[in-house]
């Protein structure tokens, strides 16, 4: 298929090009730019590509292709928190201007990056599944609760809108991350033998790898229409449904000599939910995740200290919103985050 990737440049984008295209999709990039260059390790070859912020895009940039992935996004809560009107700006309005745009030029199927955090705090021991009453406490994920809501008014016989409701992502990427849970924490050991944790550690985190969250839209792409059509789907496993004591856990094991340190010094987290990831296993028989926390943790201890992660790097290049006040305070973006 002919695909249009946002988001190319990003995190999860950086690791999912070269999954859509070893599976035999001709890809297209779009991508603002903003962290392109939050790299470590030798730059990824990425596919051609639209340079332009995704409130910009035009007609042309999404005629002739057979699929839309939507990754770009403000991505987390302190961006959020941070300018909530620009996140409902870009995360929600546009997304919705960009499916609109993408149903005029005839494009078939529509695959939403959403996220788990919609369940916010969901309380009770049960997992729960994409039936659920959504509670999200963020912009963040109130913008992913408006834009399930906004495609689906757009579904029809032609256009096919998907909605994948990633765990909490982790992992590798040549364009890192830090600002995630397990990245962090694996971080902060590496650099300082200390696996540090703000909250109490007690709230329920769902955690996926960035390849199976690759993997898990590479086969939403080519699913039968009648399995995925304006459907929502928890994308994880339930393997991986662990506490952040836990997960802090689980870094001391893999960074040799590190420690816990559980300081609760951040208050108790609104966001506690144990998800049910059965249904995207149903719909896509043969589907599994493959990558469970423990393992995702050597392989982050293994790459940080392959491509020796640095604490400047580790606090600025690869946190989000450090970088985003770096390009405000070198002038590179105005006060829409736009390029200057």
């Amino acid at each position: 298929m002919r695909v249009l990737l946002t988001g190319h440049k990003g995190y999860l984008g950086t690791v999912m090009a070269p999954v859509l295209t070893a599976a035999g999709h001709e890809v297209t990039g779009l991508d603002s730019g903003l962290f392109d260059e939050c790299v470590l390790g030798p730059k990824p070859q990425d596919p051609p590509g639209h340079r332009v912020d995704l409130r910009d895009v035009t007609p042309a940039q999404v005629s002739g292709v057979d699929a839309v992935i939507h990754l770009a996004a403000l991505s987390n809560d302190p961006l959020g928190a941070l300018a909530p009107e620009l996140t409902y700006e870009i995360n929600h309005k546009a997304a919705v201007r960009l499916a609109r745009l993408a149903k005029d030029a005839g494009v078939s199927r529509f695959l939403y990056a959403s996220t788990c955090s919609v369940y916010g705090a969901s309380g009770g021991a049960d997992l729960v599944n994409e039936d659920a009453p959504l509670r999200p406490v963020t912009p963040y994920a109130e913008s992913k609760v408006l834009v399930e809501d906004d495609l689906h008014e757009l579904a029809d016989d032609d256009f096919s809108p998907v909605y994948l409701r990633n765990a909490t992502a982790f992992g590798f990427s040549p364009r890192l991350r830090a600002d995630i849970v397990l990245n962090n924490l694996v971080g902060h050991a590496c650099l300082s033998g200390e696996v540090l944790v703000l909250s109490d550690g007690t709230p329920w985190r769902p955690l996926v790898h960035a390849k199976d969250i690759a993997r898990a839209f590479a086969a939403a792409l080519v699913a039968p229409r009648e399995a995925v059509h304006d459907k929502a789907f928890n994308i994880g496993t339930e393997l991986n449904n662990v506490t952040v004591a836990e997960i802090a856990e689980q870094v001391v094991e893999a960074v040799p000599g590190s420690r816990s340190r559980i300081t609760g010094e951040a208050g108790a987290d609104p966001r506690s939910y144990r998800v049910d990831f059965s249904r995207f296993r149903a719909a896509v028989p043969g589907f599994t995740c493959e990558w469970s926390v423990k393992a995702g943790a050597v392989e982050l201890v293994e790459a940080y200290q392959r491509h020796g992660l640095t604490h400047r790097s580790f606090e600025q290049s690869f946190t989000r919103l450090a970088r985003l006040k770096q390009h405000r305070e070198a002038g590179a973006v105005d006060d829409t985050l736009r390029f200057v």
